[in-house]
């Protein structure tokens, strides 16, 4: 079993990255949907995730639980600890704190989160149905 590692920063240092914790503030299902796609290295969408988080948010207002499945992935994937307690009292008590931090993990891990396909990647060509004219 490999040894955790701590998070790069702690779970209140959202001013660290004053422009996505804005962006969590204002709309936490864009920062939800880019973790989820990192984390699902782009098996994911962002738009889906994001969706699916808002929905459950106004359905149920339990977003929390999804959020911190997603938590426990990240964690999973890079050793780190679960701190400051389990991921999913961090998401239930702390939702956009939790966010941020995650957001900046994978920044600082050198993931990149904005949302865009990075420059000179060519789009595979649609596959055409066979309907011409």
């Amino acid at each position: 079993m490999s040894s955790q590692v701590p998070w790069s920063t702690g779970l209140c240092d959202c001013f660290d990255d004053v422009p996505s914790c804005f962006m969590t503030w204002c709309c936490p299902c864009i920062t939800f949907g880019r973790i989820a796609e990192a984390v699902d290295k782009g098996q994911t969408s962002c738009v889906a995730s994001g969706a699916i988080y808002v929905l459950l948010q106004l359905v149920t207002g339990l977003q929390c639980i999804y959020s911190c499945c997603y938590r426990s992935k990240l964690r999973q994937q890079y050793s780190l600890h679960e701190s400051p307690c389990a991921d999913c009292l961090v998401h239930c008590f702390c939702e956009p704190c939790a966010l941020c931090q995650e957001y900046r993990e994978l920044k600082n891990r050198g993931v990149d989160m904005s949302g865009k396909q990075p420059q000179g990647v060519a789009m595979a060509p649609m596959a055409h149905s066979g309907m011409r004219r």
